[in-house]
């Protein structure tokens, strides 16, 4: 008998959501006052992997909470 490799098909994880509440405005600092990310994150987003955009989130998450808008 020949033996058969059988390859299992890991499901694709989905993409992270954006952050984005649709209150876009970049502050002194670069940040949006809505979603607490730099002007750089949000334009590199798109093509971040959800490795990349867990650390934005969590880095919004601190940013969030240095401006006092969580705690």
């Amino acid at each position: 008998m020949s033996e058969q490799t059988v390859k299992t098909v890991e499901p694709k994880e989905r993409p992270v959501k954006s952050p984005c509440i649709s209150v876009c405005a970049l502050n002194e600092q670069d940040l949006c006052e809505g979603c607490f990310r730099s002007g750089n994150e949000i334009s590199r987003w798109g093509s971040m992997d959800n490795d990349e955009r867990r650390a934005v989130l969590k880095l919004c998450t601190e940013r969030a909470r240095q401006m006092g808008r969580i705690w």
